[in-house]
């Protein structure tokens, strides 16, 4: 197993190029103290739209169905073509980074990103929207890890962690206001405002971009894996389809089964395509460094329980406490300051605790609040509601930006464009899990009386609270060393978790 003093010093002046081929003598950061807060706030602009654009249509459908002539379900291959492109393109994104650039990169997804919200804005077919909303999935499926590849290439790691909690903020609070704000835009004003909205964000991003962030290129130039990009691309695009459907079915049952089936089959075929393969388009060694293998699968676990809550939460309050979408969704919007409350103490907890003890306990906690939301009936106060989902996003925050921050924390400088995109998708699939599981969960338990009761809810709560704990043997193997660099936290072998 690795250790962290295997692997090479954080020196930038020995793996990061610009692009002219001039060698930086130091990280752009340090050059530029403005740049601590400008390139987190450009990549963080960038990755809230993304996050956004996966739920804010969700409340705009049925008005988008009656202007497009199409039914609700049909609309459903909107929300599901635009995830469907993420999970193709985005375990490529690192090659096209170390290829033509990082920055050219980020800069071209922003205006395909940007030019694609555009077009489903003036969409006049549903035939249409289907179209531009995969456009806008590959520009997103660019964004989200070549902005953490600029991110992690911009900081040196004593710094990063404060980075990674602005990057990791927007991927926490998109989906909660997304709903919300494409409810209050459909209503207020029209369901193309809910794309339109992306179009002057898209071009700020484009021109901070532009005018702050450097170029920077892989050292090695490889070929591109054609075969096993088409193999991971089709399995996991099957696989992310198959788990859309488990959670809102437009296929049948056995449809459902033959789709994860062949999902699984390509997958596995890559899996031995990557052991032979020179330079695999997704590059499975990383699972071999421990702080990556325990922040994207541990880490990854205890976020499917977590990625439950703002599926399950809004539909709870609506359907079993009989509260009206724009009240649920500024109930729901609460944890976005639970976000925003930890941010200060963060870093101070994790010196002071460093990754193993944060992540363990944050996980037991994850499972304990997810449990309480069983607690929630129609004689809870609303004040009560708030302040727990507050709680919540507190318990959320702290872990999701811990382990994201872990995953990359020991990773060598030369595979940083690599780990982003393995980690990109596996992030991407936690929040289909966690969704997908938690509709599964309420349709079985809701099978044969069809009927939304909270007590249905409470049940589905208190299982999906198992979840987090499943984590927790990954938690606790980890050592007081992994990610000393970027947490500062020292302490003796004796005091680890036992």
């Amino acid at each position: 197993m690795w250790s962290i003093n295997s692997l090479p010093a954080d020196k930038p002046h020995k793996h990061s190029r610009s692009g002219d081929g001039s060698v930086p003598q130091a990280f752009p950061t340090e050059r530029n103290p403005r740049l601590r807060l400008i390139i987190p706030m450009v990549v963080a602009v960038a990755f809230l739209m993304e996050q956004l654009d996966s739920t804010v249509i969700t409340t705009a459908i049925p008005e988008m169905a009656k202007s497009l002539d199409a039914t609700p379900l049909r609309m459903n291959l909107a929300v599901t073509t635009y995830v469907l492109t993420l999970a193709v393109f985005i375990p490529v994104s690192g090659w096209f980074a170390d290829r033509f650039g990082a920055r050219k990169i980020f800069i071209l997804a922003l205006l395909i990103f940007t030019i694609g919200s555009c077009l489903c804005g003036i969409a006049d077919s549903f035939a249409m929207l289907v179209a531009t909303r995969a456009l806008q999935g590959f520009g997103g499926a660019m964004m989200t890890p070549v902005g953490r590849l600029i991110l992690l290439r911009s900081f040196p790691r004593n710094q990063l962690f404060t980075a990674m909690i602005y990057m990791s903020l927007p991927a926490l609070i998109g989906p909660v206001i997304g709903p919300l704000l494409g409810g209050v835009l459909t209503s207020y004003a029209s369901w193309r405002w809910i794309f339109y909205v992306n179009i002057p964000f898209g071009c700020l991003g484009i021109l901070l971009a532009l005018r702050f962030v450097e170029e920077v290129r892989g050292e090695r130039r490889v070929k591109f894996d054609l075969r096993g990009f088409l193999m991971i691309g089709f399995g996991l695009a099957l696989l992310q389809y198959g788990i859309e459907n488990i959670g809102r079915p437009i296929i049948g049952p056995a449809a459902i089964a033959g789709v994860l089936i062949a999902a699984l089959v390509l997958l596995s075929g890559f899996v031995m395509h990557a052991r032979r393969a020179a330079e695999p388009a997704v590059d499975l060694t990383l699972f071999r460094l421990r702080s990556f293998r325990i922040g994207t699968l541990a880490g990854g676990l205890c976020r499917i329980g977590m990625n439950g809550v703002p599926f399950l939460l809004p539909v709870m309050l609506q359907v079993g406490l009989g509260m009206s979408p724009v009240r649920s969704g500024s109930l729901t919007f609460l944890s976005s300051i639970g976000a925003l409350m930890i941010r200060p103490v963060s870093s101070r907890l994790l010196r002071l605790l460093g990754f193993d003890r944060v992540l363990f306990w944050s996980a037991i906690m994850a499972s304990v609040v997810i449990a309480g939301f069983s607690l929630v009936g129609p004689g809870t106060s609303q004040w009560v509601i708030a302040g727990y989902i507050v709680l919540f996003g507190l318990v959320r925050t702290t872990q999701f930006m811990t382990s994201n921050t872990l995953a990359y924390a020991d990773t060598p400088a030369d595979k940083l464009s690599r780990a982003t995109s393995l980690g990109g998708v596996l992030q991407q699939l936690t929040v289909s899990f966690g969704v997908s599981l938690g509709a599964m969960l309420l349709g079985l338990l809701t099978w044969q009386s069809h009927q939304l009761t909270p007590q249905r809810f409470h049940e589905v709560f208190l299982l999906m609270a198992v979840i987090p704990l499943l984590s927790l043997p990954g938690f606790r193997s980890l050592r007081p060393e992994d990610g000393v660099e970027i947490s500062g936290h020292r302490r003796r072998e004796k005091n680890r978790i036992a």
